[in-house]
């Protein structure tokens, strides 16, 4: 009786002083490699019906980003224009950025046909940040080379990711003794600006 309780008491704190604590570690893994994989479960879930949302949003997103430019690309413009007139054998000899232009809210719905009641506003009171919806920049230009040359400097603008609105635009003919077909091109194009970005 003695041998075999002494032997009970040997294995109960055994099993309380070395086994216990290694079982209730390993449980504690287990119960928190099961949160985990029931939050991977959710987060999969969610990154589904993102990828869902992104790809359902995309079109929208092509159609505006294409429109749209921000202030980097603005500036990127230029060295565009520059490489699009030297691969067809142009030269840009003026190009020069003017004043930007607001674009309301209320100016493009009354474009659109809604009607909407505006607030009044004091004279020298601006347009605010979210009253604007975005910004035309008008950048004159004047272009010197052959016709065939400046058709195909359209086409490459035409082709490339940004949208440029050409507003206005005189072909002169260069008189020469030669008949390389020289012209001079001038004009105003006008490039849409996030308000974000020109506030």
């Amino acid at each position: 009786i003695g041998i075999g309780f002494g032997g009970l008491i040997f294995f109960l704190i055994i099993y309380y002083a070395v086994i216990n604590p290694i079982v209730e570690k390993k449980r504690t893994q287990l119960n928190d490699m099961n949160k985990k994989k029931e939050e991977i479960a959710k987060n999969l879930e969610e990154i589904k019906s993102m990828k869902a949302k992104i790809k359902k949003l995309r079109p929208k997103y092509e159609n505006y980003s294409s429109l749209f430019h921000t202030r980097a690309e603005v500036e990127g413009l230029y060295q565009t224009l520059s490489v699009f007139a030297a691969q067809n054998d142009l030269v840009i000899t003026r190009i020069e950025k003017k004043k930007i232009k607001q674009v309301g809210k209320s100016e493009v719905l009354k474009k659109k046909g809604k009607k909407k009641k505006r607030k009044k506003k004091k004279k020298n009171q601006s347009k605010s940040k979210k009253n604007i919806a975005y910004y035309l920049i008008p950048v004159d230009f004047e272009i010197d080379g052959s016709f065939i040359g400046y058709i195909k400097f359209k086409r490459a603008l035409s082709l490339s990711n940004k949208m440029l609105n050409f507003d206005k635009e005189s072909v002169k003919v260069v008189k020469s003794s030669d008949s390389t077909g020289a012209i001079n091109v001038s004009g105003v194009l006008t490039i849409v600006g996030l308000a974000d970005e020109f506030y």
